[in-house]
């Protein structure tokens, strides 16, 4: 149990020390952005609301009406505070490049608390209900994830308005936040515990199609 409990605080010292060199690139900060604002609007894209817009007539009712799901509100909405969705992710620190940063407890995390449960004393540094807090890292990323949407706005609404046919993640990280070698954290895919480098089928195949594009 000792040597059980010494190897699980080695991993969080470890983890911890390496924390300020180990802040998230510009492709993670993408990755994550577009799948948190993809996941808010899929929330309401199907909904059958129409909202009345323009001046009010006489009648009482305004010039003209428009889908919501098409509407310029269902984008603001959604994009509203969309950065602080980042903020509920933890990092994982036993798993590599992107993969890091997901929602729920990291298995390291888990063990710690499992061994406080059991009446072992565990010491972090700091107190036990501060071990849910988002890290350095992942404050960072939100910081990074507000200044990002701040620059590429007009893009996210041209994608948004015009271009729902493709890909967020293609549409702004590939197209227009990342260079060609900046790409690779946008490969990687966490598939549980068949293992952390394996992707998907369709990532499989989105890899090939870009390789025979270049």
């Amino acid at each position: 149990m000792k040597a059980l409990i010494l190897a699980v605080l080695c991993v969080c010292c470890f983890a911890a020390g390496s924390e300020d060199d180990r802040l998230p690139n510009k492709c993670e900060v993408c990755k994550f952005l577009t799948m948190e604002l993809q996941e808010a609007l899929e929330k309401t894209g199907r909904s059958k609301e129409v909202l009345e817009v323009g001046e009010v007539l006489e009648t009482g009712k305004r010039r003209r009406k428009i889908k919501y799901n098409t509407s310029e509100t269902r984008l603001t909405e959604a994009v509203d505070n969309i950065c602080e969705r980042i903020l509920q992710y933890n990092v994982h620190a036993e798993r590599p490049g992107s993969l890091r940063y997901a929602k729920g407890s990291s298995q390291t995390m888990t063990t710690l608390k499992n061994l406080v449960n059991k009446g072992v004393k565990v010491d972090l540094g700091m107190p036990y209900e501060l071990w849910d807090e988002p890290s350095a890292e992942v404050t960072n990323m939100k910081k990074q994830c507000e200044t990002m949407l701040e620059l590429y706005e007009e893009v996210v609404e041209d994608w948004y308005f015009h271009h729902q046919d493709q890909r967020l993640e293609s549409f702004l990280c590939e197209n227009h936040v990342l260079k060609t070698s900046e790409r690779e954290c946008l490969k990687e895919v966490w598939k549980g515990d068949m293992g952390d480098e394996e992707t998907t089928v369709a990532e499989k195949e989105r890899t090939t199609h870009d390789a025979g594009e270049l």
